[in-house]
């Protein structure tokens, strides 16, 4: 099989591959033969249909289906004799003027680049640090009692407060007709909590039990609701009941219902240290990956297959119709989403990936099996049985690919932060907890 290849232009190139048509017909051959021995016909017996009727019926298909399997056959067998990195599937067509027996294809492809990095000890990166307060326990403290927290009913004459459960009746009318979810009966919800707009919860607000308001309410122009959105309603609502929060004590009752194992408050606030220092580590690392991998994409050259970057778009809007999908909207499959949306975010992905490949490649950073094992049991630590998490994550080998990718990006991060320009930088922690 003769092979020449040429460069087009950047990452395109042009193989021609030649077959010989003996080696087709033999294959298809074959292929009739085969399938004569079990094919079904009216008026035959199974296996006995003749070979002419066979090659009549199903000649084209197979081959169709011989071409194809041979030309890839052929041409993969050329890329790998050539040493290239093939990216995303070749433009194949065939060649007019073949010489007799013979048939003449162009493949048409892209290759992966050259990835030049720069010396990555010029590169900065800011590496932020945050450590777990005695406030946050205190916090964490007070999120845990308020999980845990009872109610009981206030008297007739109590006015509704911060923290309060309330039960009411509300109605809404815009232009005086009442809009979907404008109404409800029996509805509750905690004052001061943030699960009303604002204006419904100042209402609300010092209200007894059996009193009756009305007053305006305007809708931001962002509201969720875009028919309500922007728009001034007017409510009428009525408190039914006003209950007290009662936050259980933090002693070692807590800290029993709590599963701590030395039902202490001393050990409830060890472990529930323990779980923010677990969680501000993941936070960090996250935070200070996505800095590591801004400041390489900055210090490398390369160009970009468009295979791959067309590939990445498709994985994108299939991502983003599966979001509307979910949040009910009508024939997401089909929704109309332009590629130039999402082809920034594809192209930072694809460079991304191919400059991480290159410097795992070239500086030894794939996952160690100790790597892998020491990163499923820290996911795992949190969980009320280990082991079992343990288990799940080794039985199934998408998520181990899942678990590979984080421990590599993890390597590439702590190799970049050894050699470039570190500015170090702490974070409260309330500020990291707030960033997702």
């Amino acid at each position: 099989m003769a092979v020449t290849v040429e460069t087009l232009e950047k990452l395109e190139r042009k193989m021609t591959l030649s077959l010989p048509v003996g080696t087709i017909q033999s294959e298809v051959d074959t292929r009739l033969k085969r399938l004569a021995r079990t094919v079904k016909m009216d008026g035959f017996r199974p296996g006995k249909v003749p070979m002419n009727v066979v090659a009549q019926r199903y000649g084209y298909s197979v081959h169709y289906e011989v071409m194809n399997d041979k030309v890839g056959e052929a041409f993969s067998a050329a890329a790998n004799e050539a040493k290239l990195r093939v990216a995303g599937q070749p433009r194949i067509s065939e060649k007019e003027g073949a010489p007799e027996g013979e048939l003449l294809f162009d493949a048409v492809f892209e290759v992966y680049p050259e990835v030049t990095l720069a010396d990555l000890s010029g590169a900065e990166v800011i590496k932020l640090s945050a450590d777990v307060s005695e406030a946050a326990i205190d916090k964490t403290l007070d999120i845990l009692r308020k999980q845990r927290r009872t109610f009981a009913q206030r008297a007739m004459e109590a006015a509704a407060q911060d923290g309060d459960r309330v039960t009411i009746d509300f109605e809404g009318k815009i232009d005086g007709e009442t809009f979907p979810g404008g109404k409800a009966e029996a509805f509750q919800f905690l004052v001061g909590e943030g699960q009303m707009l604002k204006e419904f919860e100042d209402a609300v607000r010092g209200m007894k039990s059996g009193e009756s308001k009305t007053f305006p309410l305007s809708f931001p122009a962002d509201y969720h609701g875009k028919d309500v959105a922007g728009k001034q309603a007017d409510f009428m609502v009525t408190v039914n009941k006003i209950e007290a929060a009662h936050l259980p004590e933090i002693n070692e009752a807590l800290a029993k219902s709590l599963g701590i194992a030395d039902e202490t408050v001393e050990g409830l606030r060890a472990d529930i240290g323990k779980n923010l220092a677990r969680e501000v580590k993941f936070r960090l690392l996250a935070r200070n990956k996505n800095a590591v991998m801004d400041a390489l994409v900055a210090n490398a050259e390369l160009d970009l297959p468009n295979a791959s970057v067309q590939a990445e778009l498709e994985r994108l809007i299939e991502g983003a119709r599966a979001d509307l999908k979910q949040r009910g909207v009508k024939d997401a499959d089909k929704a109309p989403i332009p590629e130039e949306i999402f082809r920034p975010q594809a192209e930072k992905r694809v460079r991304l990936g191919l400059v991480v490949a290159e410097l795992v490649r070239s500086h030894g950073l794939q996952a160690k099996p100790e790597q892998l094992q020491a990163h499923i049991e820290e996911l795992s630590a949190s969980y009320e049985k280990p082991q079992d998490v343990v288990r799940w994550y080794l039985s199934d080998n998408r998520r181990m690919a899942e678990v590979e990718a984080v421990v590599i990006e993890n390597n590439v991060t702590e190799f970049v932060l050894a050699k470039a320009k570190i500015n170090e930088q702490a974070i409260s922690f309330d500020d990291l907890m707030a960033q997702n």
